[in-house]
């Protein structure tokens, strides 16, 4: 229920049809988490988006493996130089 809530019920909600499950011929948006050594920074604010535009940023750690359509973009909290996602657009 948990899992089904984070992912697939968002998925069809805003019609990506794609993703929110693990099946073949989908993305395969998967991240492998640590839980024991996983850990939360309290958030930051910077100021570097056009027009003074500001954005949060969470720092995370406790992350083995980020997927994007099957790629590994991030190892143990490092990136791996892959960028094959791409804009979600409606």
């Amino acid at each position: 229920f948990l899992v089904a809530k984070q992912t697939s019920r968002n998925a069809d909600l805003y019609g990506l049809n794609d993703r929110g499950r693990l099946a073949v011929g989908l993305r395969a948006d998967i991240n492998v988490i640590d839980f024991e050594n996983l850990t939360v920074s309290p958030p930051k604010a910077f100021h570097d988006l056009p027009a003074g535009g500001t954005r949060l940023i969470q720092p995370v750690k406790g992350y083995l493996a980020t997927l994007v359509k099957g790629q590994v973009t991030r190892r143990h909290d490092a990136d791996t130089g892959a960028r094959p996602g791409s804009l979600v657009r409606s």
